[in-house]
């Protein structure tokens, strides 16, 4: 089988991937495999999000501000 191997910087892949933050301005190893055509999905995955525990909720926008720092210490970050 053949397949890619290269060491490169975390950089490059920040257009192509959401890297994790452990992974970021490192060096990382990529390795392209192919894939058998019976395990490619056929249809694009749906990415959007459905809360299935609260139907008909909705999440008001302070939910997306920032956390204060005094909430960051107390979750350990």
């Amino acid at each position: 089988m053949e397949y890619l191997r290269q060491t490169i910087d975390s950089i490059e892949l920040s257009g192509i991937f959401n890297l994790p933050q452990a992974l970021r301005n490192k060096k990382v190893d990529v390795i392209i495999l192919p894939m058998d055509e019976d395990d490619v999905p056929n249809e694009k995955p749906n990415y959007a999000l459905q809360l299935g525990f609260a139907k008909g909720a909705e999440i008001p926008d302070c939910f997306f501000e920032p956390l204060s720092e005094e909430e960051l210490q107390l979750w350990g970050l």
